[in-house]
């Protein structure tokens, strides 16, 4: 039998006893665990700030390291012989580096400071700068300019972020601040404001430029001086593009004011430009920006943690930019602008001249394609209504014109390689008759004349020129009957004439190039005209590649004006190193054999020698031998004076190259809307002639130099060695 428990609280008791036992143990040991992590702790922080504080408080204050581009001087631009056609003028200037930490009313009280040291230029002001410089003068008053009741609509926008609906309340306060308040700027405030308006635009660590045109010894003395209470002011040495040439195809760069072109931003950003440099933008100063730029020195601002520059290294000096020889002869160029423009007035001063207003010459090399002088005058009026002539290079490649009987060696080219005529073959020219229209030569109104191929350019035949297109348009001419032509008709000769450069782009290392029109219409009529060159327009331009063509045996060769690219010049009279020399590079080749390109450049030089020759009065006593073609197109007036829109007049052209056997030079004159009625004087083969004398003038002249350069060479005495040697 079970026994019972005589005391089970003694029992119970004994239980309870184990368990706290068991609980302080516990206790003792979490305690004793904190107490070691708070040890290990407070050992590591004394660490920490005792033995490697320092250390850390370094650290910790160069947070940062900012990488800034400064800009260097451009390089220069040379033409062929090494004459400086745009150079770099130093000059002294002020700037303004932003920091990161820099507050606008730290930038103010600094420009307070500046205003009393220079005199800025307060003209050209922009009308946000005065808005939003009127605002921080008068915030309270600004921003009351706006309801309690619309602010709190704009802050009620969710679709606006907080950003956005402040940007909208200071719109708002921007329109509703009056013109007198505007004006209410003292003198000084317009000096403060231009200067704080300019280091508000600068970008972080950039130094942005306060001013550097015209400012003067005292002013950078002074500033130099007070620079220890101007913070992030300082002094340097600025550049100016200085142009020697009034050539407008040098192009023209932007200000710092202005920076990159907001339509290039992307681009040059891309290419580790910054937002404020001065790049290229227009022509060769635009085409060759990023040779011309230079390598930017590289600056490495270390900032600490409030954003202050502690140390500045440079790691890249920098080098100014490239230099550019252009294949341009500058005094060649100067004296065929001289040349144009007189004879320009000359016809000017004539009857029935009212639409005259501009005319081009090109000049190159027809073997490399190097333009040697590319002239362009038009007549303008200035302010005062005074008539002044000025550089219109431009429109030797961007303005396009019916140019006439030059394209006539074309058509003939043409015609041989469509096997529509043969080298040598006879028509007879007399006035064609389509239906109630009729067409004739010049010199032959009424009768019939059998001309050869080289007779029709010596005379320059237009009835020769349209029975080669009546053949390559596979027409059986009936006097008097309709004639029917395709549309691919046109396109044949278009498509010839293209591998001469006309009707396309002629490769011009210069932006904008125009091809010119095509007409539309596809009558018979027109294209008879447009054989004759009375129909499609060309560049002056494009007539030089074109002639040029001829001239070298075939090959369209791509016009270029950069010849070399040099090292930076030390002094800028002697050229540095050179980097790269520019390769003639060719189109395409015609598809005529040398027979029948030859045979056309024989028509050609009949132009000016031939007894029958159409230019043997302005060449045919020539002391050069060359060869040529005069052009002359009837058109309708569409230029610049609207009121005379669809006028009947005259435009003159000429093409032509020198030597004949070994040719040096092509050229090609345009003298658009020269009369509106049949007297005029044929300035264009009067600036042909010229043009090429002046030419060889001064390749004797060249050749003089050399031949005394290197005889002084020879005749100089040689060091002789001494007796005691």
């Amino acid at each position: 039998m079970r026994q019972k428990n005589k005391n089970p609280k003694k029992r119970s008791t004994n239980v309870k006893a184990k368990q706290r036992a068991s609980l302080s143990f516990r206790m003792n040991v979490l305690f004793f665990s904190i107490f070691i992590l708070f040890s290990i702790l407070i050992l590591r922080l004394g660490y920490m700030q005792i033995v490697k504080g320092e250390d850390y408080v370094r650290t910790l204050e160069k947070t940062e390291e900012v990488t800034v581009n400064t800009s260097v001087p451009r390089g220069r631009i040379y033409d062929r012989e090494g004459r400086v056609l745009v150079d770099n003028k130093p000059k002294n200037a002020i700037t303004y580096t932003k920091l990161q930490t820099t507050t606008s009313d730290e930038m103010l009280k600094t420009a307070k400071k500046l205003a009393t040291l220079i005199k800025m230029d307060t003209s050209k002001i922009a009308l946000r700068d005065k808005q939003d410089f009127w605002i921080k003068l008068h915030k309270e008053e600004a921003y009351e300019k706006v309801s309690k009741q619309e602010q709190k609509a704009i802050n009620k926008d969710e679709k606006l972020t907080g950003s956005q609906k402040q940007a909208k309340i200071d719109d708002l306060v921007r329109d509703r601040i009056t013109n007198a308040e505007l004006k209410s700027f003292s003198k000084s405030d317009l000096q403060v404001l231009a200067i704080y308006s300019k280091m508000v635009a600068g970008y972080n660590l950039s130094p942005q430029i306060i001013k550097s045109d015209d400012v003067t010894d005292k002013e950078f003395a002074i500033v130099s001086e007070h620079l220890n209470e101007l913070p992030n002011v300082n002094t340097a040495t600025d550049w100016k593009r200085i142009k020697n040439s009034d050539l407008s195809i040098l192009g023209s760069t932007t200000s710092p004011s202005e920076g990159i072109p907001k339509d290039k931003l992307e681009y040059y950003l891309a290419r580790d430009y910054s937002r404020n440099d001065r790049v290229g933008k227009s022509y060769i100063e635009g085409e060759y920006e990023e040779l011309l730029q230079g390598q930017k020195a590289v600056v490495k601002n270390e900032t600490n943690g409030k954003g202050q520059v502690v140390d500045t290294k440079t790691t890249f000096p920098g080098s100014p930019g490239k230099d550019l020889v252009l294949t341009v002869d500058s005094q060649l160029q100067e004296k065929l602008e001289k040349l144009v423009e007189e004879q320009l007035l000359s016809a000017k001063a004539q009857g029935a001249s009212s639409l005259l207003d501009r005319a081009f010459l090109v000049m190159m090399n027809p073997n490399t394609g190097e333009v040697l002088s590319m002239v362009g005058k038009k007549i303008d009026t200035d302010e005062n209504g005074k008539t002044k002539v000025n550089d219109y290079a431009i429109g030797t490649f961007t303005s396009a014109y019916e140019v006439g009987s030059v394209v006539k060696p074309a058509t003939l080219l043409t015609g041989y390689s469509l096997n529509a005529i043969t080298p040598g073959e006879t028509l007879l020219d007399q006035p064609i008759k389509i239906g109630q229209t009729t067409k004739s030569s010049i010199f032959n109104r009424n009768g019939a004349i059998w001309l050869n191929d080289l007779q029709a350019l010596e005379r320059s035949s237009n009835v020769y020129m349209f029975k080669t297109a009546m053949k390559i348009a596979g027409v059986n001419y009936v006097p008097g009957a309709g004639m029917s032509v395709k549309g691919s008709d046109f396109s044949k000769i278009r498509k010839s004439f293209a591998q001469f450069g006309l009707g396309v782009e002629t490769g011009i290392d210069l932006p904008g190039e125009f091809t010119g029109f095509k007409g539309q219409e596809t009558i018979p009529g027109k294209l008879l005209d447009l054989v004759i060159g009375q129909y499609d327009t060309f560049t002056p331009l494009q007539l030089a590649q074109y002639v040029s063509t001829i001239a070298n045996g075939g090959k369209r060769i791509q016009p270029r004006l950069a010849k070399e690219i040099r090292e930076p010049s030390v002094d800028g009279k002697k050229l540095g190193p050179l980097v790269e020399e520019f390769q003639p590079k060719v189109l395409n080749v015609i598809q005529n054999s040398p027979y029948e390109i030859n045979h056309v450049k024989e028509g050609m030089h009949r132009v000016y020698f031939g007894s029958q020759g159409s230019a043997k009065s302005y060449f045919g006593d020539a002391k050069f031998d060359a060869a040529g073609k005069t052009g002359t197109a009837q058109v309708v007036y569409y230029g610049p004076k609207r009121a005379a829109y669809g006028a009947q007049t005259l435009s003159v052209t000429h093409i032509g190259f020198a030597p004949y056997n070994n040719p040096e030079i092509a050229y090609a004159v345009v003298v658009p809307w020269i009369t509106t009625n049949e007297t005029y004087t044929a300035i264009n083969n009067i600036i042909a002639r010229k043009a090429v004398e002046t030419y060889f003038s001064l390749q004797k002249d060249h050749m003089q130099k050399q031949k005394q350069s290197t005889k002084e060479k020879i005749t100089k005495p040689k060091n002789t060695e001494s007796k005691n040697d």
